[in-house]
């Protein structure tokens, strides 16, 4: 604990206006935390997260380990080595600890997963490891079993499914465990014991059926979900519950298809009434809870839970002794995930961490059976996340903060917003203006920055300190609206299958009419508009590009996708996921319009980027880079998603700011 506090800074407080305030440098931004991924082991023995280690200038990081049975005393650090990089860490029962690794990779993949069926493909290997507090000897409980294939070894290799899916908290040595089946073709799952380093199969996946639920109290498998292609196109996914003769029966009431895609999710079991928790949207817009008799194949009447404006996320059943299995608490999507607590000292121990510190976010971790020790985390868009640890209900104490050096005088705050679509629709948004920006000061540069997926959303990010994106350019006296355009997942039913085919379409018209929507609130200065986005998002920046009358200046692609012919056939790595999403990814195909190209734009994209590969961009760069101010940013050694590496966000970053500094709004 001591070391951590010595490493944190301190600042004066400083009055500053909209127009003066610094901007964060890009170092400083792209650097790894000072700390993350912090967790609490089950007894509440020892604390273990990424942490860079002290006088590193955030370049590098490692795994921390604190004793707990020893307060004050500085955590042992174990470093990343030249090529396998930590990237997460997690504290689990019987004193062990799981890390996560990645490292650069090239090599020939056949085809599998997302990589090339020839030559080399530039990625990452990803491997999850079993260590305890020691950090000694890291064991691999997950790996594939050896088939003497080679090019079965190396899908299985790169793909790395492998790790915990129910870590049985009444059980001291089992766990449930995931990792590619002999074939390759599957995940199977197997209970694992800690001690004999033994495994029993459970389930082993196959092309119609896939894993549910577990009982995490036996090991047990009590649901699972039946994919079936009918004659009519139509992708049928029904669940099937196993039923007191061990036989697993089909419940029509729990069956989705691809085209209407309700949302119907299996989250727990009520070992007192026999009875399932399902999240579900079919019968509101919104998700909500309900409760489902397996027996008699019904609903209840009424949900358990369901709020008004946002939908139901899951559940939180206990997993200590004295509360397993009661009912904790009701998660959903508002601004940032929130929380219902039904347990009486788990809502008290929340409410009093309200009060102690009013105006953040307070995300409980992990906590002890007896509630001697809870791992909390504070935040909120302007305030960088900082972990504590309650003991016994009483004074918080410091570990220390993920990004101490933001200041939160430096970063615009991040609120929920709502516009209407020029068909009327309402979109969700969320709106950060630059810091000290009131009413009246007059329009600012703005950033229309919608999210990836495109079946996917935003929050605000309370309990993370907000998005580093938004620190980047609000920071720099922009404005930033991240519209959930029609196609994000999480705002309601309606909302997310309005976008189904309008790539490019009515799915950009939302992002135009958010900029519209700014001008005329007099936030965003109609002469200064950006289109940026990054995966869907640089979809959305190459449309931008070639659209007729943009109302945006310039545009922005990380990653994007440009050719909609191409995506649509290949679209994820999961073959259910193709079945459900591959058909609605039609609309305006940037690659076919390039003729029509408008503003400058810049594109930045991976060199080891396999989920959309790196031929989107180049494309799309050699056909517009004639016709309008055109550049090309290939990043090195950075993959699609996180984890990045401090040198991917700076080259990323760098670019950014000269383009806007220079190539921009130069006409």
């Amino acid at each position: 604990m001591k070391l951590l506090k010595s490493m944190a800074f301190a600042f004066a407080a400083i009055s500053i206006t909209w127009g003066a305030n610094a901007q964060i440098p890009v170092e400083d931004l792209g650097r790894y935390p000072a700390m993350s991924s912090l967790d609490m082991s089950p007894d509440g023995k020892f604390l273990v997260g990424l942490m860079t280690p002290p006088g590193n200038d955030g370049t590098d990081r490692g795994v921390a380990v604190w004793d707990l049975t020893k307060p004050g005393s500085a955590p042992t650090f174990t470093p990343s080595n030249d090529k396998m990089k930590f990237i997460g860490a997690s504290a689990f029962k019987a004193g062990k600890i799981l890390v996560r690794a990645n490292q650069a990779w090239t090599g020939a993949m056949y085809g599998c997963i997302e990589g090339k069926s020839t030559g080399a493909t530039k990625t990452f290997i990803q491997k999850t490891y079993m260590t305890d507090i020691k950090m000694k000897k890291f064991d691999e409980p997950f790996e594939p079993v050896k088939t003497g294939n080679g090019i079965l070894e190396t899908c299985a290799k790169v793909s790395d499914v492998g790790g915990i899916v129910a870590d049985l908290p009444l059980d001291d040595t089992r766990v449930v465990v995931s990792r590619v089946s002999k074939e390759w073709e599957f995940t199977e799952y197997l209970v694992y014991d800690l001690k004999k380093d033994s495994y029993k199969l459970i389930f082993r996946e196959n092309a119609t059926d896939s894993l549910g639920l577990i009982d995490t109290r036996t090991g047990e498998l009590l649901t699972k979900q039946r994919l079936d292609n009918l004659a009519d196109g139509e992708y049928y996914f029904t669940t099937l519950i196993v039923n007191d003769a061990g036989e697993f029966e089909e419940h029509s009431q729990l069956t989705w298809t691809s085209s209407k895609r309700n949302t119907i999710d299996v989250v727990g079991k009520d070992e007192t009434s026999g009875k399932y928790y399902v999240v579900t949207d079919q019968f509101s817009d919104k998700s909500a809870l309900y409760m489902y008799d397996a027996k008699a194949k019904k609903f209840d009447d009424q949900p358990l839970f369901a709020h008004p404006d946002f939908s139901v996320t899951g559940i939180s059943l206990g997993r200590k002794p004295n509360n397993f299995n009661k009912l904790l608490a009701v998660f959903y999507d508002a601004a940032d995930e929130e929380v219902y607590y039904v347990d009486e000292d788990l809502y008290a121990i929340h409410e009093g961490l309200k009060s102690a510190f009013p105006g953040k976010t307070i995300t409980i971790r992990e906590y002890t059976e007896d509630f001697s020790k809870v791992l909390f985390i504070t935040g909120s868009t302007v305030d960088t996340a900082t972990y504590y640890l309650l003991r016994d209900r009483k004074v918080p104490e410091l570990i220390g903060a993920s990004r101490p050096w933001i200041l939160p005088q430096d970063i615009g705050p991040t609120e929920l917003v709502y516009y209407n679509a020029r068909d009327g629709m309402k979109i969700p948004a969320f709106l950060a203006k630059p810091p000290g920006w009131k009413n009246g000061d007059g329009p600012v540069p703005t950033v229309i920055m919608p999210h990836g997926g495109p079946w996917a959303r935003d929050y605000a990010q309370s309990s993370g300190g907000g998005d580093t994106w938004v620190h980047f350019f609000t920071s720099r006296g922009y404005a930033v609206l991240k519209p959930q355009y029609r196609g994000s997942r999480g705002w309601g039913h309606s909302l997310w299958l309005a976008g189904d085919n309008e790539w490019g379409q009515k799915m950009q018209d939302d992002k135009d009419d958010g900029a519209a929507w700014l001008v005329q609130e007099g936030i965003a200065d109609p002469n200064k508009l950006v289109m940026m986005g990054y995966s869907y998002g640089g979809f959305a920046a190459f449309a931008a590009t070639v659209r007729e009358n943009s109302p945006y200046q310039c545009a922005i692609a990380g990653a994007g996708v440009a050719n909609l012919e191409r995506v649509g056939a290949l679209w994820s790595n999961d073959r259910i996921q193709r079945a459900i999403q591959g058909h609605t990814v039609t609309g305006m195909d940037p690659i076919e319009n390039t003729d029509k190209a408008n503003i400058p734009i810049l594109i930045f994209h991976g060199d080891r980027d396999v989920r959309v590969p790196l031929f989107h961009s180049t494309d799309f760069y050699n056909k517009v880079k004639d016709k309008v101010d055109a550049e090309l940013v290939v990043v090195k050694d950075m993959p699609h998603s996180n984890p990045w590496w401090p040198e991917n966000f700076n080259t990323s970053f760098n670019a950014i700011d000269d383009f806007l500094d220079n190539r921009c709004f130069s006409n």
